[in-house]
């Protein structure tokens, strides 16, 4: 007796779907998943591999995003605690790592990250040993030098994400005290990510219009407006 799904679906080949773009991330916590929900709703894959070592959190994440098939175009999800599932990646986000402890610095958190990193970026490069690879773990500049040693890649295959969300949230600050939207916001911090990064007032524009043109002091202590308070509320 032929079954329902016989029945409705005929198949005209027997080949299985070849993946030519695929991307996985190490750690499903919150910035894990955060990248995962960005790049299903972009459309960036078209299969997404998800690695933890607390399985039931994985198995957990993983159903949650399959769930949203009908509301998207949802690619072939996977996960696994084995680092198999991640085999013939074209990228590989790190997002994993030991968690920052109240109080203690991103610079504390190295020695234990980097004994992490050592079985991570070993059986990613052994399982996916042409792709490319981003580490947004913190400390991000300490760990993807890290992860650029202990790969052996070269350094245009591995990225650190840097100051990018230092920038972020730097442009989205000076919107609403400017009370206009941060996509005309523009400017940049620099260094590194965190308490000493520094923020490229001089380059500081709205639109185009650069604001050391409207106020020359801007950013320093002279500054009536005070907007290095700006950057401080950023870092804090």
């Amino acid at each position: 007796m032929a079954t329902v799904k016989c029945e409705l679906i005929k198949n005209f080949t027997s080949e299985e779907a070849v993946h030519h773009n695929k991307v996985s991330i190490i750690g499903t916590g919150s910035v894990g998943m955060a990248c995962a929900i960005s790049i299903l709703l972009r459309g960036l894959t078209d299969e997404l591999a998800l690695v933890d070592v607390n399985e039931d959190k994985l198995k957990g994440e993983t159903m949650d995003l399959q769930h949203g098939s009908p509301f998207m175009k949802m690619p072939t999800i996977v996960s696994s605690r084995d680092y198999l599932v991640t085999a013939n990646s074209n990228l590989v986000v790190i997002t994993a790592g030991a968690r920052q402890e109240k109080g203690e610095t991103r610079l504390n958190l190295v020695q234990r990250n980097v004994d992490i990193f050592k079985l991570m970026i070993s059986s990613i490069t052994q399982y996916s040993p042409r792709c490319k690879l981003i580490v947004v773990s913190n400390p991000v500049d300490i760990l993807t030098y890290v992860t650029w040693k202990l790969s052996e890649f070269p350094p245009n295959r591995v990225i650190g994400s840097g100051c990018n969300l230092d920038t972020a949230r730097f442009r989205f600050l000076i919107g609403r005290k400017l009370g206009i939207h941060s996509e005309s916001c523009h400017g940049w911090v620099l260094g590194e990510h965190g308490d000493s990064s520094v923020p490229v007032w001089s380059g500081v524009n709205i639109a185009g219009v650069p604001l050391k043109d409207l106020n020359s002091d801007i950013g320093t202590d002279q500054d009536p407006e005070q907007w290095k308070n700006v950057h401080k509320d950023k870092v804090g």
